[in-house]
């Protein structure tokens, strides 16, 4: 893989990433289950819910970037 394909790939990884925390992290039947099955393990994942809408955000943004600038 050339640095220019991974340089293309990885803001998508780090959208996606941002956009799962964001879904698990935000759905209340989800926050639900993972109280109730993982208890503290869950609240140490909770505390990355800043980190998931940053990646969210900055991702869905640099992946714009990528894919306009490759179209021209």
């Amino acid at each position: 893989m050339t640095p220019q394909k991974l340089d293309f790939i990885f803001p998508f990884v780090v959208f996606f990433y941002g956009l799962l925390m964001v879904f698990v992290l935000e759905n209340p039947v989800l926050v639900r289950i993972g109280e109730e099955r993982m208890g503290q393990a869950f609240q140490n994942l909770m505390k990355h819910k800043n980190l998931g809408w940053v990646c969210f955000f900055v991702g869905g943004l640099w992946a714009a970037q990528n894919v306009w600038y490759s179209s021209l």
